[in-house]
């Protein structure tokens, strides 16, 4: 029975090619869609679920607000790891985490000389012997016992081959890693972790190698609890029916205990992160790479959009599988006055469904690695199709088969199969339901167009928005600009003035200024201040700091509205405020801030307002702009971005750049230059949005394809079925452009339908995702009728050429049998 059902299903897809081919593509453009989204959703869902415990692990935040604005810090003060260990309880485990900011690193070996450096590592953090309690490394070498004692080091065994390339795991041990100053011996070797964690660290340096050496204790101070750092992550895990909320309870006491709170403005408490919770929360960062998190809405999203295109292929294979069953409806009758059953040619029909499914996944396999390199810069790093080692995908691929060959299948099996023997031999069954058959078939048309419409003119209003954001007046000139930031260690403020004297006699470069980051940008700084307007006092715990020297604002081109501009002696005691400062304070005019002053500045200081500039935004247009000042500083940190503004003419700046560098490493010889354009660096602010808009463009383009092939399939479907009418019509004097007005008139009624259907839906999708921003584009009308105007024409353009075949047919040919 099996043989005979593949034979005839054979017979029936070399019958009709062009109907079996536009299933299987759809089918296939769906199915591949599905997986690529299935794998990016699998490698997000299972971050951090191989953890023995992982239900009891949790990380501990600190969370401020600072006059009732909330803050949100995935690190702690230094001292409540040990206080934690000693006061709270119902702990198994206290894991401190405390990593370095980017140490180079140097092998100590016998002679100097040979010393090799491996500049600015990363993935190296302090810890206990806990941790690998906490999570499950494979032990090569050495054991955890070993970071009990100070200046000892761990090492995955990937970086052990970095460091000492070609040494047997075991002669590692005993070897010497120098981490800056800090002498450390290896004692233990793990294999890397394989599955998909956040927990990236290839050095574990003993947490006791801290408190043990005088700088570095230091650094780290011990007696401060009101301030938390990134860097500085605690993770505990809590014993079996202990409840998050009591640890809580206990954690807070314990700072409340020690922390000289005289702020009445600011808050801090600390609270219990799950570990499932920290690759998806936006509120946090990640543990070893600070950004490494998804978004579940997007993940949402994208399931939805692998929903809707595979939802599109079924409505595909449905329409055309009854739109032709009266092409089967003679084969139906015969086979059941044989004594076929009706359960049979059920089987039959989804037996065809389900050969094509399968034709469709095995296309759809051999196209996912060309769509995971294609978006490879979008999807996660690490993701890719491994048929092999990733068994889940057979798993996932069965389940898909068999829903979508159902999904699509049944409907076709249950209407084909349900032909009366005696209507198809007498040539009814075109009459017989068709009105109800015709209803569904439009419905399921209408419901494609509405998906793609959706996509159109969500594809539209967010580039809109992103052409708004990287377009829209900044307040300040980016064009021709390059920034150059200092060594983060390998710097002084010597070397500095030197090479800012060489490139300011460099050809090709009108104008240099030293100072922080570029206006705006994601490497915000704030603080609090105090503004007194006679007896009322204004507080401000968001006060933005911009750091430049007097060519900063030159240089960009920010107008300065009144006053002066800074001078290299305001250094921490007078800066510029903007427009923003001014509306917070209450003064109304520029010109009466001048000579006014700004209390606890920072905490401690007072500021004088010597000059106001003209608002320009801080960072995306996603924020308001804030109350800022800016101001130059005479700390490295905050002076070591070199702003270059480059000769107008674009041709020579090859020259130019490659002359910025040379000027670089003459000074800098041992750092590579992070040279690059400041405008580039404001469009990288929204890689985010700009993925987003790539993701709709390709749903969008699928979507239309799908659509426009099962719009297709039924545009030679209804022309077949109406041949000898339309030769009747030409007969009768019609001429071919009333007879495509004809053929073209239901199209057209449809995709307006879908579109008066899809707009209202796109418009509430899109002020939902507008919410996000503070500036935004507006939702202008003719983006809608363009959207709209578009499909229609696509949609039209698509069966235009059947449509224009049929209206010049011989009319002779469709009426020799009449």
């Amino acid at each position: 029975m099996i043989k005979n059902n593949i034979k005839t299903a054979f017979r029936t897809f070399r019958k009709n090619k062009w109907f079996t081919l536009i299933n299987t593509i759809g089918l296939a453009i769906g199915i591949c869609s599905a997986l690529v989204i299935y794998l990016v959703a699998y490698f997000d869902l299972t971050f951090d679920k191989f953890e023995t415990n992982s239900d009891r692990i949790y990380r501990v935040v600190t969370n401020f607000t600072f006059s009732g604005t909330p803050a949100y810090n995935p690190g702690v003060c230094s001292p409540l790891p040990m206080a934690a260990k000693t006061s709270v309880t119902g702990l198994e485990l206290v894991v401190p985490l405390d990593q370095p900011l980017f140490p180079d690193v140097e092998l100590g070996e016998s002679n100097p000389a040979a010393k090799q450096k491996f500049r600015q590592q990363r993935d190296i953090t302090f810890t206990t012997p806990d941790y690998f309690k906490l999570i499950n490394y494979k032990w090569l070498a050495g054991n955890p016992a070993s970071l009990n004692e100070p200046y000892h080091t761990v090492l995955t065994a990937d970086r052990a081959q970095q460091y000492f390339p070609g040494e047997p795991l075991r002669q590692v041990i005993g070897k010497v890693v120098i981490y800056d100053s800090v002498k450390t011996t290896v004692t233990g070797i793990v294999a890397p972790l394989t599955e998909n964690t956040g927990f990236t660290f290839h050095d574990f340096i003993s947490y006791n190698t801290l408190l043990t050496d005088h700088v570095l204790r230091q650094s780290l101070r011990l007696d401060n609890w009101g301030r938390a750092q990134v860097k500085s992550q605690l993770f505990l895990q809590l014993a079996p029916g202990t409840s998050a909320t009591a640890v809580t309870k206990q954690l807070n006491a314990l700072l409340k205990r020690n922390l000289d709170n005289t702020n009445k403005h600011k808050t801090q408490a600390f609270a219990l992160q799950p570990l499932d919770d920290i690759h998806f929360n936006t509120k946090y960062g990640g543990i070893a790479d600070y950004n490494n998190r998804a978004s579940k809405s997007v993940i949402y999203s994208l399931v939805a959009i692998a929903v809707f295109l595979l939802l599109l292929a079924c409505i595909n294979f449905i329409n055309l599988s009854t739109a032709q069953g009266g092409q089967r409806a003679k084969e139906i009758g015969i086979r059941k006055t044989l004594g076929s059953s009706r359960a049979q040619l059920v089987y039959q029909f989804l037996s065809e469904i389900l050969l094509i499914t399968i034709v469709a996944f095995g296309i759809s396999l051999m196209m996912t690695p060309y769509l995971l390199k294609l978006f490879a810069g979008f999807i996660p790093e690490g993701i890719h199709l491994d048929l092999v080692h990733q068994q889940f995908i057979w798993w996932f691929g069965l389940l898909l088969i068999i829903g979508v060959g159902l999904a699509a299948g049944t409907y076709p099996a249950l209407v084909l199969s349900g032909y009366k023997p005696v209507s198809v031999l007498k040539n009814q069954t075109q009459a017989q339901g068709q009105t109800r058959k015709t209803l569904l078939r439009k419905s399921l048309t209408v419901s494609q167009f509405v998906i793609a419409q959706f996509f159109v003119i969500a594809t539209a209003m967010v580039g809109k928005q992103i052409y708004f954001a990287l377009h829209k007046d900044l307040g300040f000139k980016k064009d021709n600009v390059v920034t150059l930031n200092a060594p983060f260690k390998n710097n002084s403020a010597r070397q500095n003035a030197t090479l800012l004297a060489q490139l300011r006699v460099t050809p090709g470069i009108t104008m240099v200024s030293m100072g922080h980051d570029a206006p705006a940008s994601d490497n915000t700084s704030s603080t609090e201040a105090e503004y007194k307007d006679g007896k009322t006092t204004i507080h401000m715990d968001d006060l933005a700091m911009k750091f430049g020297d007097e060519n900063y604002i030159k240089l960009y081109h920010i107008p300065l509205l009144a006053g002066r501009n800074l001078l290299p002696s305001d250094a921490n005691h007078a800066f510029l405020v903007n427009e923003a400062f001014l509306h917070r304070a209450g003064i109304q005019r520029p010109q009466n801030a001048i000579g006014k002053f700004v209390d606890n500045f920072n905490g401690d200081r007072r500021m004088e307002i010597v000059g106001v500039v003209a608002d320009f935004d801080q960072g995306t247009v996603h924020d308001v702009i804030a109350p800022m000042a800016l101001m130059t500083s005479p700390e490295a940190r905050m002076s070591g971005t070199f702003h270059i503004l480059l000769a107008a003419n674009s041709d020579e700046w090859s020259g130019t750049l490659a002359r910025i560098r040379s000027e670089w490493h003459s000074v800098y010889p041992d750092d590579a230059d992070d040279l690059q354009f400041v405008d580039e660096g404001i469009a990288r602010l929204y890689d985010k949005e700009q993925h987003t808009v790539t993701l709709l463009q390709w749903a969008t383009g699928l979507s239309i394809l799908i659509s426009c092939m099962g719009l297709l399939g039924l545009t030679i479907f209804n022309i077949a079925q109406r041949t000898k009418e339309i030769g009747v019509r030409k007969v009768l004097g019609a001429s071919v452009s009333s007879i495509m007005l004809l053929l073209s008139k239901e199209i057209m009624l449809l995709i307006i339908l879908a579109s008066v259907i899809a707009i209202p839906a796109a418009v509430y999708a899109i002020n939902l995702w507008m919410q996000d921003f503070a500036q935004r584009t507006t939702m202008s009308w003719w983006v809608f009728a363009v959207c709209a105007g578009g499909l229609l024409v696509m949609a039209l353009a698509t069966s235009a050429f059947q449509t224009i075949r049929a209206a010049l047919a011989n009319p002779v040919k469709s009426l020799r049998s009449e």
